[in-house]
This record gives structure tokens, sequence and C-alpha cells, in this order.
């Protein structure tokens, strides 16, 4: 079934492409839809590390005298 969805072309080596293969022929799903899944999962991964990165620098720069209190917000 023709897709308008953009396209990548990926070379992987043997043992990548045969794990992902194997991961595919577990869950029942194409080898396009099993690295799409896997790249979305990578790019979560990659969020998290970004927002942990600016939480942790953000707690670096807590001072609790100048933070807002649930009653000043409210």
């Amino acid at each position: 079934m023709p897709t308008s969805n953009p396209r990548i072309n990926v070379v992987l080596e043997k043992p990548i492409y045969r794990h992902v293969a194997r991961l595919a022929k577990r869950d029942g799903v194409s080898l396009s839809l099993k690295v799409r899944d896997l790249v979305k999962e990578a790019m979560e991964i990659e969020e998290d590390i970004a927002l942990t990165r600016i939480a942790s620098r953000r707690e670096k720069g807590f001072a609790r005298s100048r933070a807002l209190t649930h009653e000043d917000i409210w």
C-alpha cells in the first residue's frame, strides 16, 4: 500500500539487521514498522536525557529564598 510518509534508507551492519529482523518477527510486524518504533523510542530517550540536563541545571541554581510558595502562585 503506497504511503505519502517520508522515507529513509538505512544501511545496517549484518548483526544489527538480523537482530532487528528477529524483533520484528517476534512482534509480528514488518521490518519497517519495527525500525520506526525503535527510532521513536530512541528519540524519547534522547528527549528524556535533554530534559534531565535542563532540570539538573535548574536544580543547581535553585534558592529556596527566591522560590514562590503555593500561596504566591494561587
